[in-house]
């Protein structure tokens, strides 16, 4: 699972890397639960929760069906 969650991140590092960001990998939980750590300019942008919900959960889920959620840490 771990490997698809990474492949997920990589297409939006992409997209966040436009915009001086980026996202790490933290923990995968065996309840399915994904932690992440926002970086860079993403991690103090006030939209940070929005980035989480609508790019980095929506990528993951769209790859990894079985993740609950996407936590940021």
């Amino acid at each position: 699972m771990k490997e698809r969650i990474e492949e997920a991140l990589k297409e939006v590092r992409e997209m966040l890397a436009m915009h001086g960001g980026s996202v790490d990998l933290i923990e995968v939980t065996d309840e399915g639960v994904v932690k992440v750590r926002l970086i860079g300019a993403c991690a103090g942008c006030p939209a940070a929760s929005l980035t989480l919900r609508d790019m980095v959960e929506k990528a993951i889920k769209s790859k990894v069906p079985e993740v609950k959620r996407v936590e940021a840490v």
